[in-house]
């Protein structure tokens, strides 16, 4: 079962109690078997996760799967690993990956910063996604907000050379803070004519949040960085 109680002393998000249904209570004991990875403190072998050697991509924050689900049913050659805390949107997720039948995604229930210190082996992802992660708008809650210096570390590591990292976010003091603290990161360079935001890849599937923040007028902030030795 998904382990989400190992401590940490400054988080990036909140642990929501929120409503899980029978059914997505049933596919977290059900499906978690066929569909989940649990945390443990040693490196994935991802070739022996998957079953096969195929170029892998992280989802951080999946929220309720829809996104993740459509990529992997899109892209049947490529491997997708989600990460995301909150039960409900697991189990939605792992509803969802049974009605369409689908194998080349697995789930992660933790910390996506434990996963990637930890469980993580280097160089071993092609592509990281980061969309619409908790902006914690206010500033004393800066120090929450996921995208610093450390945690972009932490991907550099995990990217294979020439990988990518791609992120959304729909509040500009946001985004400009993730196109600076990616601007000065060592080992990414950015993907992007200019060097300044990506345009929206078309294929990227509007989230819950980003449909939230255009019914209230925000515009929004896609970056792209590529990583380089």
């Amino acid at each position: 079962m998904p382990d989400t109680a190992h401590p940490r002393s400054i988080r990036s998000f909140v642990t929501r109690a929120g409503r899980i249904t029978a059914a997505q209570e049933r596919a977290l004991e059900e499906l978690w078997p066929a569909f989940g990875v649990d945390f443990a403190a040693r490196a994935l072998e991802l070739p022996a996760v998957f079953g096969r050697n195929a170029p892998c991509t992280l989802e951080i924050g999946f929220g309720n799967g829809e996104n993740l689900v459509t990529l992997a049913a899109a892209h049947s050659a490529r491997d997708y690993l989600g990460i995301e805390v909150h039960r409900p949107g697991v189990g939605r997720a792992l509803l969802a990956l049974k009605e369409r039948g689908l194998s080349n995604v697995r789930l992660v229930c933790h910390d996506a910063v434990e996963v990637l210190e930890r469980q993580i082996a280097p160089g071993s992802l092609d592509e990281v996604l980061i969309l619409f992660p908790d902006p914690w708008p206010k500033k004393r809650h800066h120090k929450r907000r996921l995208v610093q210096a450390p945690f972009v570390a932490l991907i550099a590591r995990a990217l294979a050379m020439g990988g990518t990292l791609h992120l959304a976010t729909d509040w500009e003091p946001y985004a400009r803070e993730m196109l600076a603290v990616l601007g000065a990161a060592p080992g990414f360079e950015n993907a992007a004519p200019g060097g300044g935001f990506s345009a929206r890849p078309a294929e990227r599937l509007p989230t819950r949040f980003e449909r939230r923040g255009t019914r209230l007028g925000h515009e929004v902030w896609d970056l792209a960085f590529r990583r380089q030795a």
